[in-house]
């Protein structure tokens, strides 16, 4: 019984784990789709990640949309990831 509930508990720590990651490496993407369409940007490096992170935190997990036009929707959004990474 004992190997069984070990056993099930590795699976589930493995299983989590992954999504992590899964949702980890699907962020790194957008934030660096972000950070390449604000390549151009008259700010820090350090500003431009800050925004992007903060705007794919704004987003909902199953967002289809680039952080670039989700932000165009979501103004408010957008204002306040301004102000939280030092942009404005």
């Amino acid at each position: 019984m004992r190997h069984t509930l070990f056993a099930l508990v590795i699976a589930g720590s493995a299983c989590i784990a992954s999504s992590v990651f899964a949702q980890t490496a699907d962020d790194r993407k957008w934030i660096n789709q972000c950070l390449s369409d604000n390549q151009d940007a008259k700010v820090a490096a350090s500003v431009v990640s800050a925004y992007c992170t903060c705007m794919n935190n704004k987003m909902s997990d199953n967002e289809t949309r680039s952080i670039t036009q989700w932000e165009k929707a979501n103004p408010g959004a957008r204002r306040a990831c301004e102000r939280e990474s030092g942009w404005n």
